[in-house]
């Protein structure tokens, strides 16, 4: 039995929809319907869309669900194919234009749900031959809405929506990686001093600190292709509150069949599907290894503008690829904005963190009313993430190149060099030449040779790109 919700008036230029609060105005042609317009009102919020992916993802669960229903005798074929034709179409992105509701919405997302279901009946009705708005054949609730409710569909979508976001951001944080590990090995001769405290400390190698960087993300990658074993217990079936009120017994378990069939996701049925409508804490969990990944695109991202810094009166290690110019005012500057960008992303991304925690653990009773906010916010943050490993890699890092002379000099000139003798000499005499070296402006070099410390030939072997890169200190062989 259908709705009474569609009751329709129609002209050239609009028809009338009727909902249990009225009756609305709807351009003749739109595909959306009274829900959607009622939404578009209600929530002049953000002004942001509903992510693309989302809608997407919503396309793949509303197949999932009509072909379980029409293998349970729903639809003659021909009504079926077009719905099932209305669904490719979302998921291949061919209905973002009709995609109408804000981000952030009251209702849980219903309003996103039902613009969804607006937009697949109306739109399965053009390819029946129908106008807009004649809902006899094809109902927005009744049929594209059937046996389901928001409170199943949009979590299990947003999941869905996820995954696929996760993977690209995966794929993106290997490459990013890789383009490290490159610059290990272009760098490993490179001797340069390490700091701790921004304060010179000993020698190490500039590919050492990129192979630290690759090794850092090599971790994220690793948690962020773990977090889809997070996200792949998904609630469809469970309708309103988990109960699985109103759908059929083999419905709840053929939906999500459908649906790990149609995304070649490893999708599984919740076994406690009351629980699993409840909480959205696993959205946390996601959030939170994408914060720790933010935290060491900003590491890293700060690291390289700290090490290109001056050129002239800064660190100047490293140069970076200067990719605009830097100043309105002062001519010949060039900023180091590429790792500035990713910087902000990466904020960005630890902000949203505190957002989508405040929303998950808002959830009253059997249902989280937020989820609208926790999806714009996780899947904003896993798109400013790929988007900013992607431009790092090749706005910046790929072009990175070492000041082999700044880096000599800091090593000649840093009482940090000493450290390197300590075990040949002691800690004693080690110190008695930084202190000479500090005294008289000589060199560390010259102080240690001249006076008798080492050989000439040990003191090079002791800082020698080989020395500082391997694992504890070699053996003394020509001290005195």
């Amino acid at each position: 039995m259908r709705h009474d919700y569609y009751v329709i008036t129609m002209n050239d230029e609009y028809r009338i929809e009727k909902d249990l609060l009225g009756e609305r105005k709807i351009p003749a042609a739109a595909l959306h319907g009274i829900h959607t317009d009622r939404a578009m009102e209600n929530f002049p919020l953000s002004g942001w869309a509903v992510h693309p992916e989302l809608i997407r993802a919503y396309g793949a669960v509303k197949l999932a669900c009509a072909r379980a229903n029409h293998q349970l005798g729903r639809w003659d074929d021909e009504t079926f194919a077009a719905i099932e034709a209305a669904c490719v179409e979302m998921m291949e992105s061919c209905l973002d234009e009709h995609n109408l509701t804000d981000a952030l919405q009251g209702g849980a997302g219903t309003s996103t749900n039902m613009n969804v279901n607006e937009v697949l009946a109306n739109r399965a009705a053009a390819l029946l031959g129908e106008k807009p708005g004649d809902y006899k054949r094809i109902c927005p609730t009744d049929d594209i809405n059937l046996h389901q409710s928001t409170n199943d569909t949009y979590p299990t979508a947003l999941k869905v929506a996820a995954i696929r976001k996760l993977r690209e951001l995966e794929r993106q944080l290997v490459a990013l990686l890789e383009e490290f590990q490159r610059k290990e090995k272009q760098f490993a001769h490179v001797v340069k001093v390490a700091r701790t405290q921004l304060q010179d400390a000993v020698l190490i190698t500039l590919g050492r600190e990129m192979a630290a960087y690759a090794e850092a993300f090599s971790r994220d990658r690793w948690r962020v292709y773990k977090c889809e074993e997070r996200l792949r217990v998904v609630n469809l079936g469970g309708t309103a509150v988990g109960t699985g009120l109103a759908a059929p017994r083999q419905y709840i378990f053929m939906a999500t069949e459908e649906l790990r069939n149609i995304t070649s996701l490893g999708l599984a049925r919740a076994e406690n599907l009351v629980e699993a409508t409840q909480n959205a804490d696993v959205f946390v969990e996601v959030s939170g290894i994408l914060k720790a990944c933010a935290t060491n695109l900003l590491k890293v991202a700060t690291d390289l503008r700290l090490l290109s810094s001056g050129p002239t009166a800064g660190l100047g290690e490293i140069n970076l690829p200067a990719v605009q110019a830097g100043s309105s005012i002062m001519p010949g500057k060039v900023n180091p904005v590429i790792p500035e960008a990713v910087s902000q992303a990466a904020m960005l991304v630890m902000a949203y963190d505190q957002a989508i925690a405040q929303a998950c653990s808002m959830g009253n009773l059997e249902l989280n009313p937020f989820l609208p906010l926790v999806a714009h916010c996780l899947l904003s943050s896993l798109d400013l993430l790929a988007n900013a490993c992607e431009i790092f890699r090749k706005s910046c890092v790929a072009g990175l190149e070492a000041n082999e002379q700044t880096c000599r000099r800091h090593v000649e000139n840093a009482t940090a060099i000493v450290t390197a003798l300590v075990a040949d000499i002691g800690y004693s005499k080690a110190d008695e030449i930084a202190k000479k070296a500090h005294e008289t402006g000589k060199s560390i070099r010259d102080i240690a040779v001249n006076d008798g410390y080492l050989t000439a030939g040990r003191f090079d072997e002791l800082i020698s790109p080989e020395a500082v890169s391997r694992l504890g200190m070699p053996p003394a062989e020509d001290s005195p």
